[in-house]
């Protein structure tokens, strides 16, 4: 009987010996409660409260605010997935706030551009932004660096092009940040 239950155990425990991790690296999937606790998220929605803290929702007339797709600030006409998951997360985040904002995807080169020294909204926004009666348009820029992506945000008046608040922040370029990085060909 005895041998019976140590030839068992010998069994099991070569078993479990061959399930084991054989140098392999085990990926551990992230879990619900990790995903809702998600520190990129909660970042866009820190940037965007920062942003507009204290914001007086009347001094936006009666127009809707627009949000345009985060662009490259060394090349304003592209954009790569994280300059658009940004501006989505502004978005929702602006919404549940209490602005009033328009669903209209603005392409990358819908920015705003250096001239005569002073900052103008290109003629496409401000054309867009008269369709929609727009009165802010929310732009902003990235740029990748070694450690750390650095994001500039910009609450724009669409009737001079007035900045009328802005606030900066930086993202770790964690394994997450680079995928969303990567430009799409």
């Amino acid at each position: 009987m005895k041998s019976a239950a140590l030839l068992t155990a010998l069994a099991a425990a070569a078993l479990l010996a061959g399930c084991a991790n054989n140098g392999t690296t085990v990926r551990n999937e992230p879990t619900y409660q990790e995903a809702s606790n998600n520190q990129f998220l909660n970042s866009s929605r820190d940037a965007v409260s920062k942003l507009t803290a204290g914001f007086d929702l009347t001094a936006t007339g009666t127009g809707p605010v627009l949000v345009a797709t985060v662009v490259n600030v060394n090349d304003l006409s592209r954009s790569a997935p994280l300059g658009r998951t940004l501006s989505e997360q502004y978005a929702s985040h602006m919404a549940a706030t209490g602005f009033d904002v328009k669903e209209v995807k603005l392409r990358g080169d819908v920015f705003v551009r250096e001239g005569a020294g002073e900052l103008l909204l290109s003629r496409e926004i401000k054309d867009i932004a008269r369709n929609h009666s727009a009165s802010l348009v929310l732009v902003g820029t990235y740029s990748a660096a070694a450690n750390y992506t650095y994001v500039s945000l910009k609450l724009v008046r669409t009737e001079d092009s007035r900045i009328i608040r802005g606030y900066d922040y930086a993202l770790p370029n964690d394994r997450d940040v680079q995928r969303l990085l990567a430009v799409q060909r």
